[in-house]
């Protein structure tokens, strides 16, 4: 990793790429957290193309524990995206305010799927990209200012394709906004993070991902 753990917002992140930058993107992460190592591959190599890269700790040192004793559902409960939008605005002015960006963009995957679109129904972001989201919902796209970019699964129960294409239909009738739909066939949720480096296959997949939102990013957070 190339980057360090620092304090933005009043909430620890993972930041990397050069703080001259004035461009700034914020990745939110899944249940698993901001520690996810290749969550934080993504955001160095994201960082690379003159970003500004932060990925918080929304759960504030309490990621999802895969086998823990707390099921999963408790722990959603207790760490609503709803605080994930309160905490993502914090940041996103410190890094205006305090550190001089001019534009910034966010990418949620999973659960900061959800985070993300909120923060797209406003003037906060430039720019969104949801990857693997979930509980995103049709209304939620109905909602969207922001240029945005859903990059889905073709195995998904969070979001199947039969919803993800709702979403492009959706977009289809907001000519106001710019954004599209792509379901990567044969990929799970999550495949963006949780691939294994010698699984040739998802690693292509996974950085195939990654170029769509960088490209998105650059066209967009200028």
């Amino acid at each position: 990793m190339s980057g360090s753990v620092t304090e933005i917002g009043g909430l620890r992140a993972y930041a990397t790429g050069s703080s001259d930058s004035s461009l700034s993107l914020l990745l939110a992460s899944d249940v698993l957290g901001y520690e996810t190592p290749n969550l934080r591959k993504l955001a160095d190599k994201v960082a690379a193309a003159g970003f500004y890269v932060v990925v918080p700790d929304f759960f504030h040192g309490d990621p999802y524990v895969p086998g823990s004793e707390m099921p999963v559902s408790v722990w959603k409960e207790a760490h609503r995206p709803e605080k994930g939008v309160e905490d993502a605005k914090q940041v996103i002015a410190a890094l205006r305010s305090s550190r001089g960006m001019s534009a910034v963009g966010a990418a949620g995957f999973c659960w900061g799927g959800k985070v993300v679109v909120e923060l797209a129904k406003s003037d906060v972001i430039q720019a969104a990209v949801l990857l693997h989201p979930s509980q995103v919902t049709v209304d939620d796209i109905k909602d969207v200012k922001k240029p945005i970019a859903v990059l889905g699964a073709e195995i998904d129960k969070f979001s199947p394709p039969e919803l993800l294409r709702q979403f492009e239909q959706v977009l289809s009738t907001k000519p106001e906004v710019e954004g599209y739909v792509k379901i990567f066939g044969g990929v799970a949720h999550g495949w963006t993070t949780k691939y294994k480096d010698e699984d040739e296959a998802s690693v292509r997949n996974a950085e195939e991902a990654r170029q769509n939102m960088l490209d998105w990013f650059i066209k967009f957070v200028n």
